[in-house]
Order: C-alpha cells, then structure tokens, then sequence
C-alpha cells in the first residue's frame, strides 16, 4: 500500500511541478520502466519474488493475458529516453508515461492488474497535485 501511494504521490508531484514551469518551457512527467530485474530485490526474502510473479500470472491469466515477463535495462531505459529526449514538452508534460508513450488514466471503479498500463484518474489530476505539494511545502518548513 505504501509503495503505491509513493508512486502515486511521484507523479502528482510530476504534475505540480510542470503547472509551475511549463510557462518557463520546463515540463516535467513521471515515468514508468516497467519490472526490470534489479538489484532492489536483494532485500525480499528468498522465494518472495519467484511468490510475487507467480500471483501476478495467475491475475493475469484470469483475465485471458500473457504472463509477465520481465523487461531487460534496456528495454526498461527506453522510456525513459522516450519521455526525456524524444517525445514533445507538450505531448508529456505534466502525464504519466509508460512503455514509450502517455499512460491513459483509468477509472476508479476499474480493476487495474498488478502488471496494467494507465495510472487512476487521481494520480494526474492538478487539484490533488497542487494538494499535494502544498502539504509538501508545509512539512518541510519551505514554499518552492
């Protein structure tokens, strides 16, 4: 639940930053690599990640999908580049991006897998950006 709302709160800071700057032509978006095998997982427990894959499948098998694979750095870094070097400002500025291209937002009262594509609606929405980074400002002592 927690790396969950860390993300989500991840790309509303995306999109408070770019409202802020867009007019000075700086954008900012947030971005997805997708599951790449890194060292991150040296702190599960052994088999909890062979256990975590194997939930996954099974979700995606029920709703009749391919089974997860795992992507390579590569393939990982290339949305990353897309989203920093390739698309437009204003395609990207101030979405969520993922497997080189803008994240569709999906409804709250849909079923989003483990593995999905698209972000909730809530994640990109400036009202709970702005939200957000005023809380921010707030418990930091700071205003940016």
């Amino acid at each position: 639940m927690a790396y969950g709302r860390s993300k989500t709160a991840n790309i509303q800071f995306s999109v408070a930053f770019d409202q802020r700057h867009k007019g000075k032509g700086i954008r900012a978006a947030a971005m997805h690599p997708g599951g790449i095998l890194t060292e991150l997982g040296r702190h599960m427990e052994q088999g909890q990640l062979e256990a975590m894959v194997a939930q996954i499948n099974a979700q995606l098998a029920a709703e009749g999908k391919a089974p997860f694979k795992f992507k390579t750095v590569p393939q990982g870094a290339a949305t990353s580049v897309w989203t920093g070097v390739i698309a437009g400002a204003d395609e990207m500025g101030g979405t969520y991006c993922e497997n080189c291209h803008v994240g569709r937002p999906v409804a709250d009262d849909v079923t989003i897998s483990a593995i999905s594509e698209g972000c909730r609606a809530y994640a990109i929405d400036s009202i709970a950006a702005e939200a957000l980074w005023k809380k921010s400002e707030e418990m930091v002592g700071e205003t940016f």
